[in-house]
Parts: C-alpha cells; structure tokens; sequence
C-alpha cells in the first residue's frame, strides 16, 4: 500500500489490526443465519455468471476480513480474491482459506488495470469511508469492473444519514469512524460513479443491531449492441 494514505485509512488499518482476532472470533461467517444476505449474495453470483459467461473474470470482495464472504463466493463457484485495508485481517484470511488469495489494499486506489473484474462486493466497508471520498471509490468501482459487471453493497442505513467514532471495542483502544447512509445517498453517489442501479432492499435491525441495514444492487453498464445490419438490402 501507499505511505501516503489518508488518514481514515491509517486509523482504519490500525483499528482493524488491533481488533483482527477478536473480531474473527466473534464473527467467524457474518452470513450465517441470515438468509436475506445470503440469497443476495447468490443473486449477485447469478448476475456475475450472466456476465462472465464461459471467460469468468475474477470477483473481488472489498474489505475481506477474516475471509467468510470470498470463500462462500468461491464455494458458490466464482473465482475470486479478496482485499482489506488490515495487514492482520488479511493473515488471519489466508490461514484460514488457504485456498484462496488475500491482499492487502485499499478500495480508494486498487492495484488493479481497468475493466478486470467481473463483479465486486463490498459488504459493510464502505461504512468506514468518509462522504468525501465516496464519489472516489465508486469511480475506481467503475474503473476496474468489465462492462456489465455487477456491485452487492451492504451497509447501516436509517432515516438520515449519520456518523459515530469508537474509541474502544474488544477491549482494545481504537479510533475508528463508522457512517451509516440512506440507500437513496448511496444510490445517487452509485449513478453520479456511471454505475447502474439494479435493486435496493432494506432490511429492519435484528437482534442487537441498532440500524436497518441496506442492500443495493448495481453494474457497471455494459457495452451498447453493434449497430444492426440491413439484412433486406
């Protein structure tokens, strides 16, 4: 990664690292028991095949942590790889997948040549992304993803947009900035990225969630048809 990386993305890194373990334990696979993230995550496999066809280009799932989302994307038969900000995230993903590959990057620049990818999914990290450079990430979204390929993004939402800074969690001291967002905020920064929003799902908090959590769907747009030849000449 860059020296000169912002400086949410240096507390995030540092936050993350100081937490790795802790946080693997406690959630070891985010989706199980939640069926609604599941079958949206089978639905963006479903719209990733539709795309790919027979030449699959790899998917990438941003903010990859421990590594339960790439694998059940690898299970489901897509080829993909994963990338978080946390050098510890990332070690703690490669033991316990080794299988697949892990890397340490950020999505506000991926080491990536444009138009490589066939679908990224970004479940609850863009929540650590300040509102003044969303518009930046989606753009690199845009970049790296091949025409027609598809976006999952998962986040807390509520009524309003809103931000809270934790100073402690696992007993631990961090400093690490949470955003919460209306589907509509993120929507429209999707759409001002060139992206196309598909769907959007809201889901009410369960258990001890203090928020609704949201779920949009997009793609890169694909490439427009070949102009249509005049077969009556």
């Amino acid at each position: 990664m860059r020296a000169d990386l912002p400086e949410f993305l240096r507390t995030t890194r540092a936050s993350y690292d100081a937490v790795a373990e802790a946080y693997a334990a406690e959630h070891p696979d985010s989706l199980a028991g939640r069926p609604l993230e599941s079958a949206l995550l089978t639905v963006f496999v479903e719209l990733a095949r539709a795309r790919g066809g027979s030449g699959q280009a790899p998917v990438a799932d941003l903010g990859s942590g421990p590594g339960h989302v790439a694998a059940r994307l690898h299970a489901l038969g897509l080829p993909v790889f994963g990338v978080d900000v946390s050098p510890r995230m990332v070690a703690l993903a490669r033991r316990a997948h080794p299988e697949l590959r892990f890397h340490v990057g950020s999505m506000t620049a991926l080491d990536l040549p444009d138009r490589t990818l066939g679908g990224i999914v970004a479940l609850y990290s863009i929540i650590h992304v300040p509102d003044d450079h969303l518009p930046s990430v989606f753009a690199e979204f845009h970049r790296v993803l091949v025409p027609g390929a598809p976006v999952l993004l998962a986040f807390q939402s509520g009524d309003e947009d809103g931000h809270l800074r934790l100073t402690e969690r696992f007993g631990r001291e961090i400093s690490l900035d949470y955003h919460w967002r209306t589907p509509q905020t993120v929507a429209e920064q999707l759409t001002g990225a060139g992206l196309e929003l598909h769907a959007r799902v809201l889901r009410e908090p369960e258990g001890e969630e203090k928020h609704p959590r949201a779920f949009l769907l997009a793609r890169r747009p694909p490439l427009p048809a070949g102009p249509v030849t005049d077969r009556r000449a």
